[in-house]
């Protein structure tokens, strides 16, 4: 290993030039980490290796042993390394042979955000023919699964050899060879054939299917092909239809569905998968509905005080928008400490969150930013369990969610559990991670002016919870009224449905269908309004006036009302 000495350094160049300078860097710096792994408890038996740890007997490597050497190594190179920027440290390494793929990195100060105001590719004004020849397909294979499929004489889209030959590859090819298929069962109008040259995969049978469901078992990080199977088994199409239709919510359908297909890729197959496999998490495993139909006022009335203080202290929240114009969620890690909540609660906590987060998108923003404040940070605000269930929720049932991830003023101590956490990490997602150290760095990404003071902006701002008011989910007890919007949404649904169908089919009906589509599209999002307080306790950002009863997002509408007298979590007992 390369030993980096004080008198070595060149003050005139500066650490980082000179480091840059020296052959093969990432293996210099993968060395330089490796002390902080061995304090992990999630570092693998691999870490013997490192060159702090080979310098020990095998029976003394103990994380009680090395502390303290750890430590005062680490002191001491700060000291000596303090010009090097924090991002160099952690040079992103992407899995396999990909490891130069600047899709994998998360580069220190460098934006990686579309021009403010405009349309990212891949979504439903910007679709190219070939990608709108999928998103057909994918309707085509999710209306079957929710049991209202074309009718039996109709055409629908299927491969073409070109398509199946460059499935695995970067390019993909259009669905113009029409398939009339009879299979009357769940199971034959979901089957494909085996792929050429893929992974070795599994066959499910889907229950009361009738015939097999071939499943890519390959790449499976969340186990989306066993939860798939679990739903087809467990849940009748109609229950997956509303489970599907409950997520929609105010976004356009078209947007949803191409936020599995971008996340996988564009394979129909895999994007399938993973949409049942939420449909099931959100129904079965988490019931998001009764997360968010319990909210905050049934939390408190029921005195669930671990999911309660978390909203009192603000331990994360939501506020401002950056200069993409996407909502920001600021958490403040050292208000989180382990053990204080249950990790039930801290995980309710994470989805109420993030499913409040939904509903302030403002189209055509469609991805929201996080930012880490890691001022004050120890070792007793590190809780992985958390982190990892963060990273599931947006990589596996929240996907193409994340706009931007900052991680403000990350100490020394934080070098190796970065190193346990970008392990974990999809290259996608790790390649929206940023670090910042100073309110300028900052800048890049929100202005100045929404930046809160405490981070060293100009917003004068500071969080303050809001206690429910006594009968303001009131109208949740109105199940009369509900159900007639329910029922109006349905016919909304329907009629969506069918106009889809016959998109799909194409020809002069299908561009007819296409402005339907899009018209219906626009009612079921303000039409979602109209039922919302029938099916969602009101949040503190309801009871503040950032979230209007219409849809409307104002998150500095005090800045009109001067003498506003603002409390931080200082203030709570």
């Amino acid at each position: 290993m390369f030993r980096v000495l004080p008198h070595a350094l060149p003050r005139s160049t500066g650490t980082a030039s000179y480091i840059h300078s020296l052959p093969h860097q990432p293996r210099t710096f993968r060395s330089f980490s490796s002390p902080f792994s061995c304090l992990s408890p999630f570092s693998s038996s691999s870490s013997s290796s490192s060159p702090l740890t080979s310098r020990f007997p095998r029976h003394s490597r103990s994380t009680h042993y090395l502390l303290p050497v750890a430590v005062a190594i680490s002191v001491y190179v700060v000291a000596e390394l303090s010009n090097l920027d924090f991002s160099l440290l952690h040079s992103s390494r992407s899995r396999g042979s990909s490891s130069s793929s600047s899709s994998s990195q998360a580069i220190f100060l460098t934006p990686t955000m579309s021009t403010s105001g405009s349309i990212a590719p891949g979504r439903p004004e910007t679709l190219t023919k070939e990608e709108e020849a999928r998103l057909k397909e994918f309707w085509n294979a999710a209306l079957r699964v929710f049991g209202v499929g074309a009718p039996e004489d109709s055409e629908s889209p299927s491969r073409t050899p070109a398509a199946v030959e460059e499935e695995n590859g970067d390019s993909v090819a259009p669905h113009t060879s029409p398939d009339r298929r009879k299979k009357g069962t769940l199971g034959r109008l979901l089957s494909r054939k085996e792929k050429a040259g893929l992974p070795k995969k599994e066959t499910a049978v889907a229950a009361d299917a009738g015939a097999d469901t071939v499943l890519d078992a390959s790449d499976d990080k969340y186990g989306h092909t066993r939860e798939f199977k679990a739903a087809l088994a467990s849940q009748t199409p109609a229950e997956l239809r509303d489970a599907f239709w409950s997520m929609v919510k105010c976004d356009d359908p078209d947007a949803l569905l191409l936020r599995f297909l971008r996340a996988r890729k564009w394979d129909v197959d895999k994007a399938l998968v993973m949409m049942v496999a939420t449909m099931n998490w959100r129904s079965k495993e988490m019931d998001v509905q009764a997360v968010v139909g319990k909210g905050e006022g049934g939390a408190a009335a029921e005195k669930d005080n671990d999911f309660m203080m978390q909203l009192r202290l603000g331990k994360s929240y939501l506020h401002g928008l950056d200069k993409e114009g996407r909502p920001i969620c600021f958490v403040r890690v050292r208000l989180h400490k382990q053990g204080e909540q249950s990790e039930e609660s801290i995980e309710r906590y994470t989805v109420y969150i993030m499913e409040t987060a939904r509903l302030m998108l403002q189209p055509p923003v469609d991805t929201a930013a996080v930012v880490f404040d890691m001022t004050g940070f120890s070792m007793a605000n590190m809780d992985y369990a958390p982190v990892k269930y963060l990273i599931k929720c947006f990589e596996a049932h929240y996907p193409e969610s994340l706009g931007i991830c900052l991680v403000h003023k990350a100490p020394w101590l934080f070098s190796g559990i970065w190193t346990v956490i970008r392990g974990w990490l999809d290259p996608v997602v790790a390649s929206k991670i940023h670090f910042t150290k100073t309110t300028e760095d900052m800048e890049a990404f929100i202005p100045r002016e929404n930046i809160p003071k405490e981070l060293g902006g100009s917003e004068d701002w500071t969080y303050t919870y809001v206690e429910p008011i006594a009968d303001e989910n009131a109208p949740l007890e109105d199940g009369a009224r509900r159900n007639a919007l329910q029922s109006a949404r349905g016919d909304q649904i329907r009629g969506y449905e069918t106009a889809t169908r016959a998109w799909i089919t194409g020809g002069e009906a299908g561009e007819n269908a296409a402005a339907e589509r899009k018209a219906i599209a626009k009612k079921l999002a303000t039409g979602y309004w109209e039922m919302d307080r029938y099916l969602r306790a009101r949040t503190v950002y309801d009871r503040t006036g950032v979230l209007s009863p219409n849809g409307k997002v104002d998150f500095y509408d005090y800045r009109k009302k001067p003498g506003a007298v603002e409390t931080s979590e200082d203030d709570i007992d």
